[in-house]
């Protein structure tokens, strides 16, 4: 959990706001059943290619463009809900996996236009398993995005010749003071993220990809999260976390390019030529001590913080986009150890999420926030951020860090005849 402070107050991203209605709200229940029309049909398809006339983001049922220069999924507008999984590639044989990416591309193509994977729905032989599992048919985009990443595994030496292609910023993520990682909830050779409106759009996405890379890829862990903790459109109302309080107040703005060219993304000279337009993901899937806080004053809360949980504003401010006073704050406050000019100018862009995953069989709440921040280099921005609050971080008393992965996000998929890594792999 960072808080993230942009110099520029033009640059601030606030928080969530009202988001589109989910695609049963839009059909009804009973829209399971139902097709898509010819109008709907050719909404996708509009989508799918880029065209204008696209309903602005926050639209019920809208399609994010697929093709661009930048994956989508990371400085577009925060949807409501999340499917992340992280894949182990059991295949040996590199044109098969360039094989299985190519075709995740084109899955990828039809679901964010909210088509199903299969020609006509289903497609295939009535003897053979259908070509898409059938539980998003008849539901709109919701504005699905799915981003791909490529974990540390995936270069190793004697797998698929990409060893010498290895960013230098795509480091192992050292141990931090604090961390009790799970093993089976870190690390991966690939990621999706899949962020939608609608949960069921998400988790469809997510077992699509599942179910076409079945012998070729196995899902190593995965995480479910709602209730976005931080986004990038400026003008909304902040969200909140699992602990009642505004998170992410001034997260990177999706719409400043000065800023996101400067953060997130990778630049043709920071090395690893082929990334170029991507960008570096950390996910960390954090713990929270509900319970503990449940029963801390208000005032100690606060004081973790170094924000007053109403409004939102800074110690000894008024509103909450009020510029803080970092000195005002205790020295080990949340906000005064994570801000860039504690940090030397470190800055990410973050699209967390949280979580409820039922309890931990001792009778305490499994909860907390899955977080995922975008940087142009995890060197000089989560790692540096991350030592000085897993150092000294009041807030350490009520979290923990159990799970923990890093990827190098490749760029966008420009065109129909571009596929995901193709950049990397050709």
């Amino acid at each position: 959990m960072t808080e993230q402070t942009q110099r520029d107050p033009g640059g601030d991203a606030t928080g969530g706001g009202r988001t589109a209605p989910s695609r049963r709200s839009v059909l009804g229940w009973g829209g399971a059943g139902l097709a898509l029309g010819a109008a709907a049909a050719g909404g996708a398809v509009a989508a799918l290619n880029g065209e204008s006339g696209i309903a602005p983001a926050g639209s019920a049922g809208a399609a994010v463009p697929f093709h661009g220069e930048h994956q989508a999924g990371i400085a577009s507008a925060v949807q409501d809900r999340l499917h992340f999984a992280a894949f182990d590639v059991k295949t040996k044989d590199r044109a098969e996996l360039v094989r299985l990416l190519k075709d995740w591309t084109e899955a990828a193509r039809r679901m964010t236009a909210g088509r199903p994977v299969g020609e006509g729905g289903f497609g295939g032989l009535p003897e053979a398993p259908p070509d898409d599992t059938g539980e998003a048919l008849g539901l709109k985009a919701s504005r699905l995005t799915l981003t791909v990443g490529f974990g540390p595994g995936l270069f190793a030496k004697d797998r698929f010749g990409l060893e010498g292609r290895r960013p230098e910023a795509l480091v192992d993520l050292e141990p931090f003071p604090g961390d009790n990682l799970d093993p089976a909830r870190s690390g991966g050779d690939l990621c999706v993220q899949a962020c939608a409106d609608d949960p069921q759009v998400a988790v469809h996405a997510i077992r699509q990809l599942a179910r076409i890379g079945f012998g070729k890829v196995a899902v190593r862990w995965s995480q479910l999260g709602f209730g976005k903790t931080s986004s990038t459109t400026p003008d909304a109302q902040t969200p909140r976390n699992m602990m009642g309080f505004k998170d992410g107040t001034r997260n990177v703005s999706g719409t400043d390019t000065a800023a996101l060219d400067r953060h997130v993304w990778v630049g043709a000279d920071d090395g690893g030529d082929w990334l170029a337009g991507g960008s570096y993901l950390v996910a960390r899937r954090i713990r929270m001590h509900i319970e503990t806080w449940d029963r801390t004053s208000l005032q100690e809360q606060e004081d973790v913080f170094g924000r007053d949980k109403g409004e939102g504003a800074a110690v000894g401010k008024s509103k909450e986009r009020d510029e803080p006073f970092l000195k005002a704050m205790k020295p080990d406050a949340h906000v005064r150890l994570a801000h860039p000019d504690s940090n030397d100018g470190a800055t990410i862009l973050r699209r967390g999420y949280s979580f409820t995953d039922g309890t931990d069989g001792l009778g305490r709440l499994d909860a907390g926030l899955f977080f995922l921040a975008y940087q142009r280099d995890v060197r000089k921005g989560f790692v540096p951020v991350q030592r000085q609050l897993a150092k000294n971080d009041a807030l350490n008393e009520y979290i923990q860090h159990v799970g923990s992965a890093v990827f190098a996000v490749p760029p966008g998929v420009r065109d129909k005849d571009d596929w995901w890594g193709r950049t990397l792999f050709a």
